[in-house]
């Protein structure tokens, strides 16, 4: 079903009740949970209208089509996050241009970022990508490997760790979802256990979000819910 601007505020809201009603069930406040509007392969004109309805985060997997669309909307107050596996080709552009990226799986692509941030921006938010299932086309560092990348990503300069990100593939059900995203939650917890400070898991999508929340997500990545299928 494709989702045009006129409409897309109905389903901007119904994904938000969606999430105040996952939140309150596993009795967490709603505003803890953020929206990020996947817009990949998405006109800007669909963006702004999501906009007009109240998303102020957007996630991006592509660069180049990522470019046109922060340029045509650079009048609006907008967060934007990357969300896709990151080249060390491509890693001036996001510094120079995102809030956030949720995919670090290599110390190089951070500390590459780390160099090229600009020093009059905020630092950059980084999450880690962990791979809980072994899948041979995804990226992420594996739960074994996590430390070290933790370890070699907290102390770099103009970022800031602020959590890990996981993309599961689908499970049979609402246990098999929660059981993955509890993985990553536990991961988290033992980060922190060392230090580290972490608040972040970016986790859920348009499937299972609402699994996401029950084990602890506090950036919920949606985008056939609101956009429609691509």
């Amino acid at each position: 079903m494709l989702i045009g601007p006129q409409n897309l505020a109905v389903h901007v809201n119904h994904v938000r009740s969606r999430i105040r009603q996952a939140a309150e069930a596993a009795g967490r406040d709603p505003a803890s949970i953020t929206l990020v509007a996947v817009s990949k392969s998405k006109p800007a004109e669909s963006i702004r209208a999501a906009a007009t309805a109240g998303v102020t985060d957007f996630g991006e997997n592509y660069l180049q089509e990522a470019i046109g669309k922060l340029d045509e909307l650079r009048d609006l107050p907008l967060r934007w996050h990357f969300i896709g596996g990151l080249q060390s080709n491509k890693t001036r552009a996001v510094a120079e241009r995102f809030d956030w990226v949720h995919s670090i799986d290599r110390v190089s692509i951070a500390r590459r970022l780390s160099e090229q941030r600009p020093f009059h921006a905020p630092p950059l938010n980084l999450c880690i990508q962990v791979k809980l299932v072994p899948e041979p086309t995804k990226g992420g560092v594996s739960p074994e490997d996590l430390p070290a990348l933790a370890a070699g990503t907290a102390g770099l300069p103009r970022v800031k760790l602020r959590g890990l990100m996981c993309v599961p593939p689908p499970q049979p059900d609402v246990a098999a979802e929660r059981a993955v995203f509890s993985q990553l939650r536990k991961l988290l917890e033992r980060l922190n256990a060392d230090g580290y400070g972490l608040d972040t898991l970016s986790m859920g999508m348009s499937g299972d979000f609402e699994s996401a929340i029950a084990e602890g997500a506090t950036h919920v990545r949606i985008g056939t819910a609101l956009f429609g299928s691509r």
